[in-house]
């Protein structure tokens, strides 16, 4: 599985611009949607966990590394994608989940979390040690972050032995965008220094001589910087490439290495199209793929109020909006404001904290009425066309079933169509 990544780094370091589409998400609609769109490209699909999401005790979503792999293998496999085509990452691995404990136990901590992701099969891995813990320094020094991440690698190959590390290809880097966009409103964001990106090479470099893992840099695939795009609650800030001439020098001599954009959600086609052009070849996507999934629902809700009796209708926003305010600690931090300006956002912010409840019973429940109140009682086209139009398009055609998953998984897809043009830009379907 590896071989495919180390294809895409040496298609970059060839000239040629060629990237691969991270999809960040747990969502099983969302996978499903990437599934489907790496079978009509004929990619290979890379889907990749949070340390939040996932996590040796389970994180937010209840899933250990296996059950990630499971859920994914099992989409991937009803909907006849082979397994061969399918990379499983581990994003921001490290101390995060354990700031409010010691270096040492955070670490542990740590340790354990990189040791169940590597065992389970991932075969990428971000590692983020950037995070200071209870009685660290601030900021974190880069000798500090490289010799965690180096630590953090020695964790994950012992736990497979060396013919299973020789499949891992590692991530690093100090400069990494907040998981799940910025917390706070945006001011002037600024790319990574090119002195500091090479600082961060040269002490990665170093931790890993000290810590006997040399061998290892070879499969160290990619480095993280800060390009200058992000997202907040209301604004994105869209790539320019002027902004990056020196940083994206910074791996000329680096023969196994490219660069991984964080935070790309909501780019537009050609920014990302840019970025993939200046070796940015790893672009992660996930609060915008939500983003794209609750547009679809909501859309699918509102056709539902105009054809479904009251009393029998799911009420889908309104159950996410009780859930929501009944669990604020999930949103409450990320959207300031008054109590007016906080609905909105609860619905329709691009940090899209709405993610973290789909898997509330109450909130799925709801969904699937939505799912069955509409299949029983038909989609009259004019409906659809008013709602999503991109859909209605590809009814019209033919290529697509008017059926109400089938809408809400290709309006996701409208994403990943994007990030698939940037990706594969001699592609015959985008050429």
């Amino acid at each position: 599985m590896g071989i495919w990544l180390d294809d895409v780094v040496q298609q970059q370091k060839a000239g040629r611009s060629q990237g691969v589409t991270s999809v960040c998400s747990a969502h099983p609609l969302v996978i499903e949607a990437a599934v489907r769109q790496a079978l009509e490209t004929g990619d290979h699909l890379l889907v990749e966990a949070t340390s939040n999401q996932v996590d040796q005790y389970g994180g937010y979503t209840g899933m250990l590394p296996a059950d990630f792999r499971d859920l994914v293998h099992g989409i991937a496999v009803d909907n006849g994608l082979q397994l061969d085509r399918v990379i499983l990452g581990g994003d921001h691995l490290g101390p995060n989940r354990w700031r409010a404990l010691p270096p040492d136990e955070a670490m542990e901590e740590s340790r354990a979390l990189v040791a169940a992701y590597a065992a389970a099969g991932f075969t990428k891995i971000h590692l983020d040690c950037s995070f200071p813990c209870a009685g660290d320094p601030a900021p974190l020094t880069d000798d500090l972050v490289a010799d965690r991440a180096a630590r953090l690698i020695r964790a994950a190959e012992d736990a497979v032995g060396p013919e299973g590390a020789e499949r891992i290809r590692y991530v690093i880097g100090t400069e990494v965008p907040t998981p799940g966009g910025a917390h706070e409103d945006l001011g002037v964001l600024a790319p990574t220094d090119a002195g500091a990106a090479r600082a961060t090479l040269e002490q990665h470099r170093k931790a890993f001589a000290a810590q006997g893992i040399e061998g290892v840099w070879p499969r160290v695939m990619a480095l993280v910087v800060q390009p200058a795009v992000e997202f907040d609650h209301l604004r994105v800030v869209d790539y320019r490439p002027e902004q990056t001439v020196q940083l994206r020098e910074v791996l000329d001599d680096e023969p196994g290495m490219v660069f991984e954009a964080h935070s790309t959600d909501y780019q537009t086609v050609e920014a990302l199209t840019a970025l993939v052009e200046d070796h940015w070849a790893v672009l992660k996507v996930g609060p915008g793929l939500t983003f794209a999934l609750r547009e679809a629902l909501f859309a699918l809700a509102a056709i539902e109020e105009e054809l479904v009796p009251a009393g029998e209708r799911s009420g889908l926003p309104e159950v996410v909006e009780r859930r929501m305010l009944a669990d604020p600690a999930l949103w409450e931090s990320y959207y300031p404001g008054t109590p007016a300006e906080q609905r909105l956002a609860r619905r329709y912010s691009y940090s899209d904290r709405l993610r973290y409840f789909w898997p509330d019973p109450e909130i799925a429940q709801a969904q699937a009425r939505l799912f069955d109140n509409l299949t029983a009682v038909g989609l009259p086209l004019p409906l659809l066309s008013a709602h999503l139009p991109l859909q209605y398009a590809r009814v019209r055609r033919g290529e697509l079933p008017l059926r109400p998953r089938d809408l809400a998984i290709d309006h996701v897809r409208d994403v990943l169509r994007d990030y698939s043009r940037a990706c594969n830009p001699n592609h015959k379907e985008f050429a």
